[in-house]
């Protein structure tokens, strides 16, 4: 089993994309903020994009408003000239960004301003997913051509699946050059001219169940949107090739819980069938103790004798606390090592729970040290 070695990765300039990735509330934002800082810190120029982060961490990293433009964090020590900026991904600011983008000004207005389209770039499911890697795209073209950052560290959104990052670019823009889609901006052309009749009859379905205003806002959507159904595509396309480059490490976070393990095990696996470069795993928030010593069999029979004796009943609830965190202590590094054995080839490394959330940027130093220890 090999261990981990994050500032190797982090120092290393040919390293210039890290996707931390895996099941939500298993702390990826925590750790991708803190590799941000620990290598901006190290010399390198960092951009860190997160998803949603909570609000203290935003704090910590001077991001009290959501913004998807990056801003430079203060308090990073700038002893070996590297910079940290931060930013938080604002999904239909930069669906809005792509159209205006890619399409004339007029048609842009059209779009913005249909009420489908409103729906479609604010709560579709799997937009999140693609306008997150709509922004790593731009990102990575700045980098390239400004020299701004020479490493961008990404947070993946939350999803019931890790597995849905990487599906939803195909799948959003298998949406918008959808056959159904084209369907409803041409039925009774092309093609579907010898199928006009069932093509009006589903469209007299449809009709009715979606309303007519909703039905006539779909088809002035894909009207407006049809020069832009390409490009969709495409980015997609360039975005996973992206991924796939040497230049680019997935980071798999897991929280040493069954499901998380579950999740972790079905992304490095998915990883490793899609050629994308998974560079290790983070087990995150392993239970320790400072009395490794003390059984939590041990602390139970203490606390038993001391009740039986009627002696020192808070020594008593203590030795019964030690007990029930020694049984969590034990569960955790079960199911790490577990997962250890069964991933014998990928490089992982443990870190510590904490007893209290990441505020500030003392924290995340903290967490930097712990993932690099």
């Amino acid at each position: 089993m090999t261990e981990l070695d994050l500032d190797a990765l982090i120092d290393d300039p040919g390293t210039r994309i890290v996707v931390t990735c895996g099941s939500g509330g298993v702390g990826k934002t925590t750790t991708a903020a803190a590799l941000g800082l620990r290598a901006a810190e190290r010399g390198r120029k960092v951009v860190v994009l997160t998803i949603d982060p909570a609000r203290r961490l935003a704090q910590s990293l001077g991001l009290t408003e959501l913004d998807n433009t990056p801003r430079g964090v203060a308090g990073v020590h700038p002893a070996n000239g590297g910079r940290l900026d931060a930013m938080m991904l604002d999904m239909k600011r930069t669906f809005d960004e792509v159209v205006l983008a890619h399409a004339t000004p007029e048609k842009a207005e059209q779009i913005l301003a249909n009420p489908f389209y409103v729906a479609l770039s604010s709560s579709f499911a799997g937009t999140q997913e693609y306008m997150a890697m709509e922004k790593l795209g731009q990102l990575h073209k700045q980098a390239e051509q400004s020299g701004d950052w020479d490493l961008i560290v990404v947070d993946t959104p939350p999803s019931r699946s890790a597995l849905d990052f990487l599906d939803a670019p195909e799948r959003l823009a298998s949406l918008l050059e959808g056959r159904f889609l084209r369907l409803l901006l041409a039925p009774a052309r092309g093609p579907f001219r010898l199928m006009s009749a069932g093509v009006n009859m589903a469209m007299s379905v449809l009709n009715k169940v979606l309303g007519a205003q909703v039905l006539t806002d779909v088809q002035t959507f894909v009207a407006a949107f049809d020069t832009l159904f390409g490009g969709f595509r495409q980015r997609a396309e360039r975005t996973v090739a992206l991924l796939r480059e040497p230049h680019t490490a997935f980071l798999v976070v897991a929280a040493p819980q069954n499901d998380a393990l579950r999740e972790a095990s079905y992304f490095t696996e998915r990883l490793r069938e899609e050629s994308m470069p998974l560079a290790g795993v983070v087990l995150n928030r392993v239970t320790n103790t400072h009395v490794p010593d003390l059984s939590a069999e041990r602390s139970l029979g203490a606390a038993e004798r001391l009740e039986e004796a009627d002696k020192s009943p808070l020594t008593a609830a203590v030795l019964r606390l030690h007990a029930d965190k020694m049984q969590q202590v034990v569960g955790d590094h079960k199911r790490a090592d577990r997962f250890r054995r069964g991933h014998r080839a990928i490089p992982t490394v443990e870190v510590p729970a904490l007893a209290d959330d990441v505020h500030d940027l003392t924290g995340l130093r903290l967490i930097g040290d712990l993932l690099t220890a």
